[in-house]
Formats: C-alpha cells, structure tokens, sequence
C-alpha cells in the first residue's frame, strides 16, 4: 500500500455517493473501491429504496462498478458506514485487504470480524458521516431498522 494514502480524500468520494443517495430518497451510505495507489476504480450508494432492491448496498454497488480485477488483496474499499454482515462477506469473499471506515458509531458491523481475518480495518470516525446518518436515522426510523433487520 502506498505509504501516503490520503484516506480523508478517499472518504470525500463515498460521502459525495451517499449524498446522492439521499437526494435519490435513499438511506445516505456510500462507498468507493481504490487500488493501492489511490486511483478510483468504482464507485456507489446505497440503493435499496430507489430499486426495491436489499442487495444494493454501497459497498456492493461500488465493487460491481469497479469491474473485474485481478486480485483484491491490494484494494481498499471506502464507505461512510461500518460494513454491515453481508458486505463484510463481500470483502472476505474477494480477500480486499484494506477497508476505510467512516463511522462507527451509528451501527457497528463487521470490523472486528474483518480484522481477526485478515483485512486491516481504519476507522476514520468522521463527524460527517455520523452526524449523516443519524439524523437520517433520526427522520426515518422505520426505513433504518427495516434496513438493518431489526
């Protein structure tokens, strides 16, 4: 991995996403898939309202826009939300080596899971992203914990 990533520019890319999500009427969570050089190879957002769709999560879309690559082991998956179960399956699945978080605090997948596997996990603990998707949360409860599963 190159040694000076800018992860705070890399967040900015799956913020811009999630933005878009929620201007779409979509629940705010956006992701990006880098290379180890920082070059974008896709992006996406969460699109499960917009497309009647549970599977289109924003690390998925992302990873489905980036195309087929030769090997994950140096790619770093971008998101604005601790990756929930199944996209934490994604990136062992495909073995994705790093993944940039964005926040925490409002759920809390799978970085645990991800680090006891392998995957070296950052938390970047943005105050956007929290405050994002808590006030989402706030205004849409039914929608979040639908979502979530609960």
């Amino acid at each position: 991995m190159a040694n000076n990533t800018d992860y705070e520019a890399m967040l900015q890319v799956a913020i811009a996403e999630a933005r878009q999500g929620l201007a779409e009427g979509g629940i705010p969570i956006g992701a990006a898939l880098f290379d180890q050089d920082g070059n974008l190879l896709g992006k996406g957002h969460n699109r499960r309202i917009q497309e009647d769709d549970p599977s289109v999560h924003g690390e998925t879309d992302a990873f489905r826009k980036a195309g087929r690559q030769r090997n994950y082991r140096d790619k770093i998956m971008v998101t604005t939300l601790s990756p929930c179960w199944y996209c934490s399956g994604l990136v062992r699945q495909f073995n994705i080596g790093t993944v940039v978080v964005g926040e925490s605090v409002n759920f809390k997948g799978g970085d645990d899971w991800l680090k006891e596997n392998g995957v070296t996990v950052i938390d970047l603990n943005s105050q956007e992203c929290i405050d994002m998707l808590a006030t989402y949360i706030r205004e849409n409860p039914e929608v979040w914990f639908e979502d979530i599963g609960l």
